[in-house]
Formats: C-alpha cells, sequence, structure tokens
C-alpha cells in the first residue's frame, strides 16, 4: 500500500489513543496548521485503519497503552505491510518501553508529558524524514542508486532490495543505510549519525542509533560478529563495509 497521500494540501495523521480527551486536545491543536487528525481508540481498530486501502497517513500517532492490543503488538501488524513514521506515546516513558518500541519500528518515542510544541516538532521531523515527491509532471530524472554487493539503495524511491528481495524499512533505517552506503569503506561515528537521521532541536535516545542499528541488520540478515555489510568499531562508531 502507499503510506502517503497525494499532495492535497493537509497532513493526514492517524492517532490511536485511548484517551478522547488527549485526542481532541491533540486534534484541536494541529488541525489549524494543516493537519488532519484521525482518532481510534482501540488497538485492534487502529491497525485496521492504519492498513485500510484508500487510507494513506503521513504518519502515524500510536499510544503504547490500549485495550484489545498494545501499541507493540499494533506496530508489529503495521509494520509488516508499512513503512509509514510512526510516534509512539507512553504514560510511562522508561527506557525499556523506548527501546521495545525502537526495536519493533518505531520511529520515534514521546512521553505522555509532552508540550505541544514538542509534539509538532517531532511529528514534522518524521515526516520530514519519511518524505518523497509523489507528483509531478514530464519524464522523471534517473533514480539515485547506490549498490553495495547484493545491496539496491535507491536514493530517490527511498527503498532498498537484496538482490531482488525488497527490504522493508522504517524511515530512519532507511536514512542510516543510505548515510553508511554513501560512506561505505569509512566510519560514521554515532554523533554523526544522529546529526543526519534525527531532527537537531530536541533530545535524541542515547542509545537509538544502535536499537536501530540493531533493526536494520537483521532486515540485512547481518551478524554483528561476522558482518557482510555493517561493522562496529567499538568507541568510533559504524562502517559499511565495500564489496569483498
Amino acid at each position: 500500500m502507499a503510506d502517503h497521500p497525494p499532495g492535497d494540501g493537509r497532513t493526514r495523521l492517524l492517532m490511536i489513543d485511548d484517551d478522547r480527551k488527549l485526542c481532541r486536545l491533540v486534534t484541536t491543536y494541529l488541525d489549524p496548521l494543516g493537519f488532519e487528525v484521525t482518532c481510534a481508540h482501540t488497538g485492534p481498530e487502529g491497525v485496521e485503519r492504519a492498513l485500510a486501502p484508500g487510507e494513506p497517513w503521513h504518519a502515524v500517532l500510536l499510544d503504547v497503552m490500549l485495550p484489545g492490543l498494545d501499541g507493540f503488538e499494533v506496530l508489529k501488524r503495521i509494520r509488516a505491510h508499512s513503512t509509514v513514521p510512526v510516534l509512539m506515546l507512553t504514560a510511562r516513558g522508561d527506557e525499556t518501553d523506548r527501546i521495545v518500541g525502537l526495536e519493533v519500528g518505531a520511529d520515534d518515542y514521546l512521553p505522555k508529558t509532552f508540550s505541544t510544541r514538542e509534539l509538532l516538532a517531532r511529528l514534522r521531523a518524521v515526516i520530514r524524514r519519511s518524505a518523497f515527491s509523489a507528483t509531478g509532471t514530464g519524464t522523471p530524472p534517473p533514480p539515485a542508486e547506490i549498490v553495495v554487493g547484493p545491496l539496491h539503495i535507491n536514493l530517490d524511491a527511498r527503498s532498498a532490495a537484496l538482490g531482488s528481495t525488497p527490504l522493508v524499512l522504517t524511515p530512519v533505517e532507511f536514512d542510516l543505510l543510505a548515510s553508511l552506503a554513501k560512506a561505505r569503506g569509512r566510519v560514521k561515528s554515532r554523533e554523526a549519525l544522529l546529526d543526519e537521521c534525527r531532527d537537531r532541536n530536541y533530545d535524541v535516545f542515547d542509545r537509538s542509533i544502535d536499537v536501530h542499528i540493531s533493526s536494520l541488520r537483521k532486515k540485512l540478515g547481518d551478524d554483528a560478529k561476522e558482518p557482510r555489510f555493517i561493522r562496529t568499531l567499538r568507541s568510533a562508531g559504524y562502517m559499511m563495509l565495500p564489496p569483498s
């Protein structure tokens, strides 16, 4: 399914949260800023709306504590079919929840004590990282592609494939993969990767890069001990290995 609608001037946001008062507050705040907010209040309803044909979303706001299915299970089911950016919300905000959410495929995490300005900044950041042009006329330019052995990365389409198998990557995972591939053979520090893949105007989680790299390795079928693609250099960062 397509994750992004044609440019209709509105940013379509799905909010999956059983706190109806919070949903109303978020809707009231975001509506004049160009967001069209649709709310679902249970886990199963959220999955159905997130994956419904003809209802593409720019982003999903997903609560961890939901009736029917918890947010982690909802995210797993969304990620099985879609790479739509997902910003998780939690009333708890502890490190374990953050790490689990990132491992499952969340693009960012926000405790429910957030300010509306912080919510807006993070939403814009995850949408910006995943945005691609779906409009235009005439003949499109040839895609920019990076090839690392069997790995093909199309920068224009923001897609990647291992051999003939497409990879389902989150926006952050794609940005990490592209950044490492562009610098293949050279070490990229965690700080450099954070600067490239996160918005600089808000805090990020210390372990987020490591968690995303771990998830990316799994999707590449890579082994950290005997890597084909991504090597960890202790205290230095990560490096995309050139083809052997």
